[in-house]
C-alpha cells in the first residue's frame, strides 16, 4: 500500500513538473492568480465583518503561496 501511495506521489510531482514549467500555461495561471487577489483586494475594501476580512486575507495568503507552486515542485 505504501508503495502505490509513494508512486501515486511521483506522477502528481511529475504532472506538475510538466504543468509549472510549460511557460504558456505557467504564465496564464499567475495571471489568474494575479486576477483573484486583485478581486480579494476589491472585496476587503467594502467588508465590515472581521472574519469576512480575514477569510479575503486568507484567500490572498494562498493565491500568493500558489505562486511558488514552481520553486516548491522543481526544488
Amino acid at each position: 500500500a505504501l508503495l502505490l501511495l509513494l508512486a501515486n506521489k511521483d506522477s502528481a510531482v511529475m504532472s506538475l513538473k510538466s504543468f509549472v514549467n510549460n511557460k504558456i500555461e505557467w504564465d496564464a495561471f499567475n495571471t489568474e492568480l494575479d486576477d483573484c487577489i486583485s478581486q480579494q483586494h476589491k472585496s476587503i475594501e467594502s467588508i465590515s465583518d472581521p472574519i469576512e476580512l480575514y477569510r479575503s486575507q486568507g484567500r490572498i495568503a494562498a493565491y500568493r503561496n500558489l505562486k511558488y507552486l514552481r520553486d516548491k515542485v522543481n526544488g
